[in-house]
């Protein structure tokens, strides 16, 4: 594919559109619906990777409490 020269000035703004549309579609084509195992594996991962910064931060804050003596 070749690129194409960006037009200046006013011009500018209706080739940005339409370059901005051909990228939407482009996503567009390559994303697809998640099956039910899918979904299931990124929520368990997305509440694990939660839960772990969750703990991160109670043990942080905790240290934080103790060393300051409070």
């Amino acid at each position: 594919m070749y690129e194409v020269e960006e037009p200046k000035g006013l011009a500018r703004i209706p080739w940005m559109l339409q370059n901005f549309l051909k990228q939407s579609e482009r996503v567009l084509n390559v994303t697809h619906k998640p099956k039910r195992d899918e979904f299931q594996h990124i929520a368990a991962s997305t509440a694990l990777g939660m839960a772990a910064i969750g703990v991160i931060a109670y043990v942080i804050s905790m240290l934080a409490y103790f060393i300051r003596g409070s």
